[in-house]
Order: structure tokens, then sequence, then C-alpha cells
């Protein structure tokens, strides 16, 4: 199966990160801290207040890569991908995801954590397979299993990853990984700590190979 045009970029990223809030300005905000930070790739999941609105504002940014995450069906599907949305993602099978991204040649990745899942992920049209939730399934020891048995196959982990074990993760097999919690900590993102947060980000950088000089893009 020949790979979507976006999955280079992914690769090339490494990581992309999730954005899970439970307000829209938190979402808002933290999306302007992680952009300033460096980071140029967005998944805004569909829990995320209005989340179609914003990733019509943010898709209107010409450095930008976004997508919608969580996509419960195919009419959120094609809300998100008419606002501007390049990829959906949906931790579980849904074949009925497929049709809209294939329409707007937008990239669909597909949630499984077993291979009798991994295998119904791909016949229902995912590029790419979302491992979720990584961490508690296994960890990299499950992706490098799965990858053992399905060496041609694109997956991106979630949940759970870090700054310290995304190495492990890329090691395992994965071609990229979804990172939330560890970036996006809406503790701090009410408290105002950008300092913490473009840290934790300028980490993820670094460790990818896209670091950016200390303190560019502040406000």
């Amino acid at each position: 199966m020949q790979e979507h045009r976006l999955i280079p970029t992914l690769r090339a990223a490494q990581v992309v990160p999730v954005i899970r809030t439970s307000t829209t300005r938190a979402a808002e905000t933290v999306v302007h801290w992680l952009r300033q930070a460096g980071l140029r790739i967005f998944e805004i999941t569909m829990t995320v207040p209005d989340a179609p609105a914003l990733i019509r504002d943010l898709a209107g940014e010409p450095d930008l890569l976004v997508g919608a995450g969580t996509v419960p069906d195919a009419p959120a599907a094609l809300a998100c991908l008419r606002a501007g949305a390049r990829f959906l993602v949906a931790p579980w099978v849904d074949p009925m995801l497929a049709g809209p991204c294939r329409e707007a040649e937008a990239a669909l990745m597909l949630g499984a954590v077993t291979p009798t899942e991994v295998r119904a992920a791909l016949a229902a049209g995912a590029d790419v397979v979302k491992v979720f939730p990584a961490a508690s399934a296994g960890g990299p020891g499950h992706v490098r299993a799965l990858r053992s048995v399905f060496p041609g196959v694109v997956f991106c982990p979630t949940g759970g990853v870090e700054p310290d074990n995304l190495a492990a993760y890329l090691t395992a097999g994965a071609a990229f990984a979804g990172m939330g919690g560890a970036l996006v900590d809406e503790r701090r993102i009410v408290a105002g700590d950008r300092d913490a947060i473009q840290a934790v980000a300028r980490r993820v950088l670094e460790l990818t190979g896209g670091a950016v000089p200390h303190g560019s893009g502040a406000a």
C-alpha cells in the first residue's frame, strides 16, 4: 500500500502534539505557546469545545499542519475536513471515516491495540495505525511486537508517550508518536506557566532534531 503523502512530514516531525483541554481558551493558549517554542503540527481533539472552529483558524496558517482527533463519526469528520483538517484520528476502528478522508485527500489514523484490531484498522482504510493506549498496553515492547508481524504498517503510539520514553518508542518501530499530557498540561495552562510548557516543547524538538534557539518566538 502506498503511503499517504503526509506520512513523510509526520515521520520527520516524530511527534504530533495532541491538544485535549476542557476549554477552547486553554486549547488556543497552549497552541500559541507551543508554536512559539517551534512546534508546527497539532491534533485538535473533538473533546475541545468548538474544535472545528479552532481547526479552521489554525488551518489558515500556512506553516501549520492541523488535524482532528477523537473524531466520533462521519458528520464530525466532514465538519473537521471542511474546516481544513488534513488528517483525522480516532482511537478506535470506524470504517465510516475513510470515505470523507479519501475525498478530502486527508490522512486517516485509526486506533488499535491487538493484531486483530490492527488488521481491522487497515481494512477500514487507515493510513496510520494509532496504538492506543500505548503505555498501558505494554509501551515500546508492545509496539515492537506489533511491528514484528506488521513490518510495513505506519504505527503512531499515543497515550503515556513522554520525552523520556520517546526514543524507546521510535526505536521499537513507531514512525512517530502522539504526545498529549506531557506537552498539554491543563493545570499549567490555567496557571499561566508558559515557561514550563515551552521547556517540554523545546526538549521534544531537541530530541527530534528540530531544536530552535532558546527563547525564539517568545512574545
